[in-house]
């Protein structure tokens, strides 16, 4: 039951005229009463025109979607990226807009292995706002190592969520996009039919790029939470079918991570992608009952691949005070929700945490001697991550073990960032009028 009104303490002389305007607003107390009171007939009613409505405007907007047109499947373009093949006379994704306006609304997809991910933002005086976002497990490279190939249920599942996405593209008036497929659809024999499939269900003409291209996104999506003394920095992205790592020497640029879509392609040493993900490795491994021997098989697997990559070397003889790694995968957030303790996951708090060598060892010890129940039990883990999380932590231990003295910084950013801040980079969406000047991104 409601209490009595009394004045709000912000603004205790309010007019009378303006309080019956507040009170008479849809969603007051009043409203909600007589909701509560309205028949269920009514109600029933009520809620089917509005669910009717919403249908409708996405599928009606999305039947004026212009064909945009996009090259042949396979087709590569200059970075050894692909796109699938338009169904003929089938709506594509909104046509791609050049010279943004304050008004241009931006989305990037990310379809991976595990996730299927998007964000609609608009820029801002400090990078992007973000009004829109959307994220699910779909689990797109389930058995893939033992078939080869997506299955019939990953791919249900993912086009499931691909077409709330596209529903998200219609509903904010989404014009400049990039939409991304990962390792997954580069490995699957049947990675083109899918992106097919997709377009003829969706409407969406995904783009499956190339590892190279994967990593340096990640990079761009971070680059802020690069330390500013930093003199070199390995930054790695913890896929559900792969691990990007890209290697920066700093000492001789000035660009550092701090201006919005900056290139850092000048600073890098090396980079590489292993074919090493959690979906992969836990379903090699074992990811429910995983003993502390299970683990180390894990690490050790990973750590033969590094070992392989000449990089790893490059920043040895820097101080060691002026090294650091930048993690940016749900595997890296979520051991540091686990480190903070946190009982519900919060973005605000992790993203841009620093974590130390004695940290993050305590924090994969923990794990390991959890059951799969208390790993589906923890609020920053839950059940969709508790048969895969260990399998993280174990690839995060190998990358760690080689650089052991590096202090690590979370980030609960990537490659959806790096590709809204390289599309606004395009755009000019920073200069003067077009929202706003540059700054470091938020």
């Amino acid at each position: 039951m409601d209490g009595p009104e009394t004045p709000s303490p912000g603004n205790p002389g309010a007019s009378p005229q303006r309080k019956r305007r507040r009170r008479g607003r849809r969603g007051g107390r009043a409203w909600r009463r007589r909701q509560k009171n309205r028949p269920a007939t009514a109600q029933a009613d009520g809620a089917s025109r509005q669910d009717a409505g919403c249908a409708a405007a996405p599928a009606k907007q999305a039947a004026g979607f212009a064909n945009a047109g996009a090259p042949p499947a396979q087709a590569r373009d200059g970075n050894g990226n692909s796109r699938a093949k338009p169904a003929n006379g089938r709506p594509a994704a909104p046509a791609v807009r050049r010279n943004a306006t304050p008004d241009t609304v931006y989305a990037a997809l990310d379809l991976g292995t595990n996730n299927c991910r998007l964000l609609v933002a608009r820029p801002t005086r400090n990078a992007f706002r973000v009004v829109d976002a959307f994220s699910r497990v779909v689990r797109l490279g389930q058995g893939l190592g033992a078939t080869g190939e997506l299955s019939a249920a990953a791919m249900d599942r993912a086009i499931d969520a691909l077409a709330a996405c596209r529903d998200k593209l219609v509903i904010n008036g989404v014009n400049r996009h990039r939409l991304i497929a990962t390792e997954a659809c580069r490995q699957a024999a049947n990675g083109a039919d899918f992106l097919e499939r997709v377009y003829r269900e969706t409407g969406l003409a995904l783009e499956v790029v190339s590892r190279e291209t994967e990593a340096h996104l990640a990079v761009a999506g971070c680059s802020s939470l690069i330390d500013p003394e930093a003199t070199g920095v390995v930054v790695f992205d913890i896929g559900g079918g792969s691990t990007e790592l890209i290697v920066l020497n700093l000492e001789n640029t000035q660009a550092n991570g701090k201006q919005p879509g900056g290139d850092l392609k000048a600073s890098v040493v090396g980079w590489t992608s292993l074919p090493v993900g959690v979906v992969g490795v836990a379903e090699r491994h074992g990811g429910v009952d995983v003993s502390p021997e299970t683990f180390d098989a894990m690490v050790s697997e990973v750590t033969g691949m590094l070992d392989a990559f000449p990089a790893v070397r490059a920043l040895d003889r820097h101080p060691r005070a002026n090294v650091h790694l930048l993690g940016t995968s749900g595997t890296v957030t979520t051991i540091a929700g686990v480190h903070l303790g946190l009982k519900r996951y919060d973005r605000r708090r992790v993203d841009g945490t620093w974590m130390g060598p004695h940290s993050i060892r305590a924090v994969n010890e923990r794990l390991v001697t959890m059951s799969y129940d208390e790993r589906a039990a923890n609020a920053c883990i839950g059940r969709d991550r508790a048969d895969l999380v260990l399998a993280g932590c174990a690839i995060f231990e190998a990358i760690r073990l080689r650089w052991p003295w590096a202090r690590v910084r979370v980030a609960d950013r990537g490659l959806r960032e790096g590709i809204l801040m390289s599309l606004m980079s395009e755009d000019d969406a920073w200069r003067e009028g077009a929202g706003g000047a540059r700054s470091t991104p938020s």
